[in-house]
Order: C-alpha cells, then sequence, then structure tokens
C-alpha cells in the first residue's frame, strides 16, 4: 500500500494532476472528479484545499510557472545570457506556452482573467530573475539602464512566446539570434 501523501507532498500531487489535466483536456472538460482520480485521491482531500475548479485551475497554474522556473544563464555577455535563456524556453516550454494561451482561453473568458494576470513575474519570482541578467549586463558596462524598460526586457520573450503560438512548436535557432541580433540588442545598444 502507498505512503499517505501529507501537507506539501500532498498539495503538489494534487496541483501536478491538476495541470496534467489542463494540459491534456484543456479547461472545457477540466473537472475536479478528473483530478482526484489523476491524483488518486478523494473528493474531500481536495474541496478542502480548493472550493472550485477556476480557484483549483489558478493555483496549478502559478503552480506551474513557479515549479517551472529555469536558472538565469551567467555567460559573461548579454547577447549569449539572453539567447541560452531563449534556447532553453524554447526547448522546454512550447508545451507550457500552449496550454497557458490556447488550453486556457476558455478559463480566461468565463472568468474574467488574462494570461497575464496568472503568470505575474511578482508571484512567480520571474521578475526577479530575468531582472539579475539585465543587472549583470548593467554592471559590465554592456548596457544603458535607462534603454532597460519592462517592455523591452521583455521583448525577446514575447517574440519567443509569439513564435510558439503561431507555430505549435520550438523557434529554429536562427530564429533565435535573429530577434536578439536584430531587433533586441540594437534597442538596449
Amino acid at each position: 500500500m502507498p505512503e499517505r501523501r501529507r501537507g506539501a507532498a500532498l498539495e503538489k500531487a494534487l496541483l501536478d494532476a491538476a495541470w496534467e489535466e489542463l494540459a491534456v483536456h484543456g479547461y472545457a472538460r477540466f473537472t475536479m472528479d478528473a483530478v482526484v482520480k489523476r491524483a488518486g485521491t478523494s473528493p474531500p482531500v481536495l474541496y478542502r484545499r480548493w472550493s472550485d475548479r477556476d480557484e483549483l485551475v489558478r493555483a496549478a497554474i502559478v503552480h506551474t510557472l513557479k515549479e517551472s522556473r529555469l536558472d538565469i544563464p551567467d555567460t559573461g555577455s548579454l547577447r549569449e545570457d539572453v539567447l541560452t535563456l531563449m534556447r532553453e524556453i524554447n526547448g522546454t516550454r512550447v508545451q507550457l506556452a500552449t496550454v497557458m494561451i490556447a488550453h486556457l482561453a476558455a478559463y480566461y473568458q468565463a472568468t474574467g482573467t488574462r494570461p497575464s494576470d496568472l503568470a505575474d513575474p511578482l508571484t512567480t519570482g520571474r521578475k526577479e530573475a530575468v531582472d539579475t541578467l539585465f543587472d549583470r549586463a548593467v554592471e559590465r558596462g554592456e548596457v544603458s539602464p535607462e534603454r532597460l524598460t519592462g517592455r523591452i526586457k521583455s521583448l525577446p520573450f514575447d517574440l519567443l512566446r509569439h513564435e510558439f503560438l503561431t507555430t505549435f512548436a520550438p523557434a529554429a535557432d536562427h530564429v533565435l539570434e535573429e530577434i536578439v541580433d536584430t531587433i533586441f540588442l540594437p534597442l538596449v545598444r
């Protein structure tokens, strides 16, 4: 008989099961019963933590975004740091981006929530991580801090997300280099 899960281990199992249901079936076919079955638990265990499916969906998304945070590279060059991070995202995050936008469209419509509400960098810890990458570039004298607005810092990653959403596939490496070399770097130098 498997050991009974409790506390953080149980919550992680429930949120992982909820995310898997979202990834496979999307929001329209997402049910609390399916999460219970996938997690191998009982309805009261789930409902004690999340009273309805929208609350559980939101918690599963935030949990997944926190869990999927990548290490920030430190190659000694802004170009290589951004390219390294984009390559890692490109190789590992197509499904995450697809689920966040395409599979959850009905959730956004039903709840009035926007993807940016759930992927809040302050909630997921992503803002501090990406800021570290840019702070290092400023310290090395590669860029002027006045040019690093929030929109410009997010631009290469926004363009990569656009590639995911228009192709549902990873971008070719030459596309990543074009984003960094011909669009992003000229704006910050």
